[in-house]
């Protein structure tokens, strides 16, 4: 299924503990193109990207806010996501 390429830099995929990730066929084939598997510890939410961009988005723009219909609050979110590098980069 995968290219079979030997990289000259080590690859590392991290990944969380989810059942789906942690089967033979992912492990195998993992093994068989040279890619190093590091899990994250059982729930570990801050080092989670995901986890730690919808902690975020949350905050900023869901929290104690209510929305009347659907297309307010997806509004919002894009929003919040436009700009991550000028008005929240800090």
């Amino acid at each position: 299924m995968w290219a079979r390429v030997r990289n000259t830099v080590p690859i590392t995929v991290v990944l969380d503990n989810a059942r789906y990730q942690r089967n033979h066929f992912v492990m195998a084939e993992a093994e068989r193109v040279g890619i190093t598997l590091l899990w994250l510890p059982t729930y570990s939410p801050n080092l989670n990207l995901i986890e730690r961009l919808w902690k975020f988005v949350k905050a900023e723009c869901l929290h104690g806010r209510y929305y009347a219909t659907f297309a307010p609050f997806q509004q919002a979110i894009i929003d919040c996501l436009q700009d991550p590098e000028g008005r929240h980069k800090a």
